[in-house]
């Protein structure tokens, strides 16, 4: 079975904690811990929201690839897995985004 290239690229961020920060940009993410991650991932996600004001497809693609990036050094640096959200997102197909956002408030 192929795996994912998402799934490919997690795997690879994993491997890197741990990692020596001076030969990885990843093991350099993840040694300033979650609070940095959590910054850059939100940086990044800025300027893809940029991207899309500017309706620059080019610059959406590439800051979109940023995103995922950063957003999976986020999710190991918290000790998250792709499969801990594809099961949220499973667990969402059942029901419509009006009422699972609702259920949010509850």
């Amino acid at each position: 079975m192929t795996t994912h290239p998402l799934d490919r690229l997690f795997e690879r961020i994993a491997s890197r904690k741990g990692g020596d920060p001076k030969m990885s940009y990843t093991a350099k993410l993840l040694s300033a811990g979650r609070l940095q991650c959590a910054k850059k991932f939100g940086e990044e996600a800025i300027e893809a929201c940029l991207a899309a004001a500017a309706e620059d497809k080019t610059a959406l693609a590439n800051e979109s690839a940023d995103v995922l990036y950063h957003l999976m050094v986020l999710w190991a640096a918290c000790e998250l897995s792709p499969d801990d959200v594809y099961d949220v997102l499973a667990r969402r197909e059942a029901q419509s985004g009006l009422d699972e956002k609702a259920s949010r408030k509850s």
